[in-house]
């Protein structure tokens, strides 16, 4: 058994379907995943959850949590019916943890400042909902490369920062694909101690070919990935580290078994 590595299914790619690849993973030892909404909602959240009791895997993080629009927009509503959607489903799964990443910018949200108010304001919602079910969330600082159109937060002090400001305890994701640059990483870790809920590993291939499926494999990238796993656990992180590889133009086009069994390897000698 590998207690310390959990996959994100993304990683093992679009060519094998959700029970397929709970599955494989129950087969090489890995007892923790990452799923997506996507995921889960290609087979249904019951069948999803019937699947992983019956391989004894437990979920890490389900995401994500939607955008939050203008108050005044008819979207608002749609975008509060999808947050208590993914509530329910990550509960119905187990999830540890309900994953946001505060959305998107650009159309209505070009003002950064504005939209993480209105991220804000839903969220605050969102959380009512998840309390009343006990369910944790967690919120994922990405790469500011992300601006434009999946997050709100690209340092770890904004998102720690961010999560003060709100009534309900909110937890942090640490992605060393996405803070690995980030000056005031090392300062900024002792401040999430005790909020850090999660800790996602890849590599940063150079040259980059795609802003989001082009990750690489650890080992393969300029990232010192043992320096960030010592600076998390010694921040106190005692969770699972998950590999999560977006790599439409590599990992993606190999068999799914191949794939996780050199994540299993590459854990074990570059992280």
């Amino acid at each position: 058994m590998r207690p310390e590595l959990a996959i994100n299914l993304v990683t093992l790619g679009p060519s094998i379907d959700f029970g397929a690849a709970v599955r494989l993973c129950a087969a090489y030892g890995i007892q923790h995943i990452g799923v997506t909404k996507e995921q889960v909602r290609s087979i249904g959240a019951g069948e999803a959850n019937r699947v992983l009791r019956g391989e004894g895997i437990s979920v890490t993080g389900y995401a994500r949590v939607p955008a939050f629009p203008r108050r005044d927009e008819g979207g608002w509503q749609a975008a509060l019916d999808e947050a208590f959607r993914v509530v329910d489903e990550a509960r119905t799964i187990g999830a540890a943890t309900l994953i946001a990443t505060g959305g998107q910018s650009g159309g209505e949200y070009k003002d950064l400042h504005r939209a993480r108010l209105y991220f804000a304001e839903g969220l605050e919602i969102l959380l009512h909902r998840a309390r009343q079910v006990g369910l944790p969330v967690s919120l994922e600082p990405l790469h500011p490369m992300y601006a434009a159109d999946r997050g709100l937060f690209f340092t770890l002090r904004q998102a720690v920062d961010f999560c003060h400001t709100l009534p309900d305890k909110v937890g942090v994701i640490v992605d060393a694909y996405h803070l690995w640059w980030d000056p005031n990483f090392v300062d900024d870790l002792t401040r999430a101690t005790g909020l850090i809920r999660g800790y996602h590993i890849s590599d940063w291939r150079l040259p980059t070919r795609s802003l989001l499926t082009d990750r690489a494999m650890m080992g393969d990238g300029c990232i010192d990935l043992p320096r960030l796993r010592r600076l998390v656990e010694e921040a106190g992180y005692r969770g699972p580290h998950e590999v999560e590889i977006f790599s439409e133009l590599d990992w993606w086009k190999r068999a799914p078994e191949e794939t996780l069994k050199t994540c299993i390897e590459r854990f074990a000698t570059h992280c």
